[in-house]
């Protein structure tokens, strides 16, 4: 057997996964980091007034905002409690 081809073969793919392993790292972290604007963004938007929609397709309108608890009007005289967390777009 030739071991020094074997070695050589192990090395070569033992490099490349290497690589693999920080192309993946790279892209990941962008993709977190735009991830991490977005939602800053998104929660500097959120007003008294606002239009949203959160968790579930749900549309309402932002009633009144205390801290992370947000009261949303979903329909004519109906209004909920929600997460400001759980909002997914604010028009």
């Amino acid at each position: 057997m030739n071991w020094e081809v074997i070695l050589w073969a192990c090395g070569t793919v033992a490099v490349l996964l290497i690589l693999a392993m920080l192309v993946l790292s790279i892209l990941s972290a962008r993709n977190m980091r735009r991830s991490r604007e977005h939602m800053a963004q998104l929660q500097s938007d959120i007003k008294v007034g606002a239009s949203i929609l959160f968790g579930g397709g749900i549309y309402g309108k932002i009633v009144k905002i205390k801290d992370d608890v947000i009261d949303v009007e979903v329909g004519k005289d109906t209004v909920i409690q929600i997460s400001r967390y759980a909002i997914q777009s604010v028009e």
